[in-house]
């Protein structure tokens, strides 16, 4: 995590040895979305296109979410609340590199949930790519990951 003028910026990485296309489709095709990230559809796939999503918590309650930037099978960028969240995927010697980066304009209670949550969504993402078993990951993992994400981010507040 970095501080950059005046936003907060979160950056993930991950390495694949699966094509980018492949990479891509489980990022951006909602049936393979719906694995990693059961709150996001994707409804007009372009920049200026739209994203929903599902609060999933049986309000039917959804939120839009505009597409700011996108090159096919290579970035996404999209509205996250008040920050954005941008995915690049390039490719690597072995496949792909995925990028995803969370441009946060305020720090808040919320922002280490958020980042858990992010870590924990792109285990998943792994695990749809390669293909392996597909474990919802226990409550747990992200209470550990929660702790360690508020201590990053009351150090980057300093």
């Amino acid at each position: 995590m970095t501080k950059s003028n005046n936003e907060f910026i979160a950056t993930f990485e991950r390495t694949f040895d699966q094509p980018v296309e492949k990479v891509w489709a489980v990022l951006t095709e909602n049936n393979q979305l719906a694995k990693w990230m059961s709150h996001l559809e994707i409804k007009d796939m372009r920049k200026g296109g739209l994203i929903i999503f599902n609060y999933n918590d049986g309000s039917g309650q959804t939120e839009e979410m505009k597409i700011t930037d996108y090159e096919h099978q290579s970035v996404i960028e999209f509205e996250w609340g008040n920050d954005f969240v941008r995915f690049e995927i390039h490719p690597s010697e072995t496949g792909a590199f995925l990028i995803l980066k969370e441009f946060i304009k305020e720090l808040t209670d919320h922002t280490p949930k958020d980042l858990a949550g992010w870590h924990m969504c792109l285990n998943v993402f792994r695990d749809v790519v390669n293909g392996t078993v597909n474990q919802l990951p226990n409550n747990n993992e992200w209470e550990k990951l929660y702790k360690e994400y508020i201590k990053l981010v009351e150090q980057i507040e300093k």
